[in-house]
């Protein structure tokens, strides 16, 4: 190939001051206004595809502050059936607390009732010996109460009254053994009524108990589901943080794209009524090799030799060009352009002298005036959209 530039390059020569030169001179302006175009066309689909991130990412951010909107709605609903499920379940621990006060004296009523039961047990079956004893006394001794009943009275109505005693005395002890027994049956009523009340009060005590555990498990359930949800919106709202940073930074990419787009579109313009010149008309200083091929190495050190050749085509033809430095120094140390000028890398590889043989001999092909880029201008590592010619890890444009 080196050979074949070579000849090509002399057969320009040869035919300078010809018509030829003039017509190769265009075909380069011409080439270069369609390179310039296509890089322009590459920074407006840059820019458009910037532009379509920017509406996802504020699409993106919309729908997640509805979310926040729904959750903070959703938690604030939830806040108000744990408020009111917390009320119930006051309520229900009040009337559970009632319910074994209640229980608690019912109890105690019932204890009461049952000392009152033993006791008027007690009364009737005193009353009852008692009354016994009497009627035994009379009925045994009934002919010697009769006689000196008789003998004792002083008259015959005397008589009749203390017989008359006797009948009262067992008719007394009659009508209070049986308002004993009625005291009894009642008692033995009231303690049944107390114990039916009390096995009510129990049962209303164990579904109070069930209600307030499901009403306790409401409230924790309802305080989870708050609480996941106030996570659900923190998050969200990191989130939303994070997609207003990315847009920022989006609409900075975008702002910055479309300075380099105004810029590429003015050197298009600029590149469109300028020539090229020819290698024959480039003249290498002192160091241009050495320098080359220390930015070769920086740039495509580990590409295969192509890329290298690529890579010091494109520094030659922006020599070549009327729109860059017209030296080979000025084209590399043009501000922003080759990142290894700017990280500090090419300074320590000139220092070191890092360039392999394959780098000058990359560097003496593109110095001869051979591309295998053609008019290329722009090299980089490959991004979606971007189309060129694809080298090693490297797509020219």
């Amino acid at each position: 190939m080196q050979k074949r530039d070579a000849r090509g390059s002399n057969f320009i020569k040869r035919l300078a001051g010809t018509g030829v030169v003039l017509l190769s001179v265009l075909a380069l302006s011409m080439t270069s206004v369609s390179i310039r175009a296509d890089a322009t066309e590459s920074t407006r689909k840059k820019l458009e595809d910037a532009k379509e991130k920017k509406k996802q990412s504020q699409n993106e951010l919309d729908n997640t502050k509805d979310d926040i909107v729904e959750m903070n709605e959703e938690k604030s609903s939830l806040q108000g059936q744990l408020n009111k499920l917390n009320t119930q379940l006051s309520e229900v621990s009040s009337n559970l607390a009632d319910l074994e006060e209640q229980i608690g004296d019912k109890k105690t009523e019932i204890e009461n009732t049952i000392m009152e039961l033993e006791l008027a047990r007690k009364t009737e079956e005193d009353q009852y010996a008692s009354m016994k004893k009497r009627i035994q006394f009379i009925y045994e001794k009934q002919r010697f109460v009769f006689v000196d009943m008789l003998l004792g009275a002083t008259s015959f109505a005397d008589f009749l009254n203390q017989n008359n005693y006797i009948e009262q005395l067992s008719a007394y002890d009659r009508k209070m053994f049986l308002k004993y027994i009625e005291n009894r049956e009642n008692i033995e009523a009231k303690e049944a009524a107390l114990q039916l009340e009390r096995e009510e009060l129990e049962d209303y005590q164990v579904k109070a108990k069930a209600e307030q555990s499901r009403v306790s498990g409401l409230v924790s359930q309802t305080s989870g589901s708050i609480q996941q949800y106030a996570n659900d919106i923190s998050g969200a709202e990191a989130k939303a943080q994070a997609l207003e940073n990315q847009i920022k930074a989006q609409e900075e990419d975008i702002k910055n794209l479309e300075a380099k787009l105004a810029e590429e579109i003015r050197l298009s313009k600029l590149a469109a009524s300028s020539a090229w010149r020819n290698i024959s008309e480039v003249t290498f200083a002192e160091g241009d090799r050495y320098l080359l091929a220390n930015l070769i190495y920086c740039e495509a050190g580990g590409e295969p030799y192509e890329g290298k050749v690529a890579v010091g085509a494109v520094v030659i033809n922006r020599v070549l060009s009327s729109v860059y430095p017209d030296t080979l120094v000025g084209v590399i140390y043009q501000n922003k352009q080759f990142s290894p000028v700017a990280s500090g890398r090419l300074a320590l590889a000139l220092a070191e002298g890092k360039a392999s043989a394959a780098c000058y001999q990359a560097a003496d092909e593109a110095m001869s005036g051979y591309s295998n880029v053609g008019n290329c201008v722009y090299f980089r590592t490959p991004v979606p959209g971007l189309s060129g010619i694809n080298i090693g890890g490297h797509v020219f444009y």
